[in-house]
């Protein structure tokens, strides 16, 4: 790391004080694979539009490593918070036990990427030899700024499985839980893919494709320059319909979507259903260099499967076309596990101030861990690839440690 004596950890009330190269070098250095939401330019969106702040409950806490010469050796994406919503890894029991205890649960620290349920790292180092001497001053550094803080304890949710496993060989506790992933297999087409499948799936799905597209429905993919206000404007009419009945307050707000368009526009896909010549629904995907993230949908229109369509099959086709090593299609969603997408497990780990519910957290944890083993196990049995593909259908495509 370079004068490792001297190398200090600072808190950053925000990424507008960071310098967004040195940032990324760290979050995606050259020759590992790009994650863009740890990127300087998705995170400061959040901040500067206002969608992530301490107006709304999170407030940007970042933790920096400074090497000895003042260079940025590490980070961490970190949040003070006063609630548990838009993280997707659900602690509100564990906050309600400590609270009837007589404890405080909140305020927390976070180390997170804000309402997205995407693997990726939260450790934030350059590559090198003095790598995992980074990561544990990180680790130490957030451990000592929650002690002096006073907050119950650090979440660090989404991790890829190895900075799991190395924050579990430093004492936190660990959790595992379940999404569902596509895996591309050299596919040249969407026909290769179904050819995989069994016969009884495959009819499944080409029904439904045909069923989302009945009525006029249209499909168009808009991504870099091709996007302007007009589809953002689209887009956010979904995301407020469908997040406010589904949520009752939707956590982006409308210049965030405009933010990610100046920042990040290759990195962002619509795909958008047009209908009698007007947008009717879209679903919003990030784009990493080896896999696409599926994130936010929405509609104005109800058509039968059209939430699939949008959502899965044309992740899918963008996914083969790009030669995307796999899609991550969000959090939950058992009713993915038909159309292609297997179970594939998440990691988060957690440091607890207080000794007792720290031990009562671990045990619950420990069975938690078995269950999840077991629902992906079980799970794995209902895949809807071909016998003799159903042991492996990633074949030789593992999702990458980040």
């Amino acid at each position: 790391m370079g004068d490792a004596e001297q190398a200090i950890i600072k808190v950053a009330q925000g990424l507008g004080a960071v310098d967004p190269a040195a940032w990324d070098a760290c979050a995606n250095p050259d020759g590992e694979p790009y994650n863009p939401f740890v990127s300087h330019a998705f995170l400061s969106a959040l901040e500067d539009s206002g969608s992530a702040t301490r107006r709304t409950g999170w407030m940007p806490y970042h933790l920096l490593l400074e090497d000895g010469c003042g260079g940025l050796a590490g980070a961490m994406p970190m949040y003070l918070k006063g609630h548990s919503r838009g993280e997707y890894v659900f602690d509100r029991g564990w906050a309600e036990a400590y609270e009837r205890a007589g404890g405080d649960y909140y305020p927390k620290l976070q180390v997170s990427v804000p309402f997205t349920p995407a693997t990726g790292p939260r450790l934030l180092t350059r590559p090198g030899p003095g790598r995992e001497e980074a990561e544990d001053r990180l680790l130490a550094g957030a451990v000592e700024v929650a002690r002096r803080s006073g907050v119950s304890s650090i979440h660090w949710t989404f991790l890829p499985e190895r900075q799991w496993t190395r924050l579990g060989a430093q004492g936190c506790l660990q959790r595992t839980d379940q999404q569902f992933h596509w895996h591309n297999r050299g596919y040249g087409s969407f026909d290769d893919f179904l050819a995989d499948l069994s016969s009884r799936k495959r009819k499944m799905i080409r029904k439904e494709r045909e069923r989302a597209l009945e009525n006029g429905v249209e499909i168009e993919w808009v991504t870099g320059a091709s996007l302007t206000e007009d589809h953002w404007d689209a887009f956010f009419a979904f995301y407020m319909d469908t997040g406010s009945r589904k949520w009752g307050s939707p956590y982006l707000t409308r210049e965030f979507f405009s933010l990610i368009n100046e920042r990040l526009p290759g990195d962002t896909l619509l795909v958008m259903a047009k209908r009698n010549g007007r947008y009717i629904g879209g679903a919003l995907n990030f784009i990493g260099s080896d896999a696409l993230y599926g994130r936010n949908w929405g509609a104005i229109e109800h058509h039968p499967f059209l939430h699939f369509e949008c959502c899965y099959y044309q992740a899918i086709d963008f996914a083969i076309s790009r030669g995307l090593a796999r899609v991550e299609a969000g959090a939950q969603g058992e009713h993915k596990l038909a159309r292609g997408y297997l179970p594939s497990k998440t990691y988060s780990a957690h440091w607890i101030a207080n000794a007792s519910f720290r031990e009562a957290v671990a045990d619950y944890l420990e069975r938690e861990r078995i269950y999840v083993d077991r629902e992906v196990e079980a799970l794995g049995e209902y895949s809807p690839f071909r016998h003799d593909l159903a042991a492996d259908p990633a074949g030789d495509m593992q999702e990458d440690d980040f």
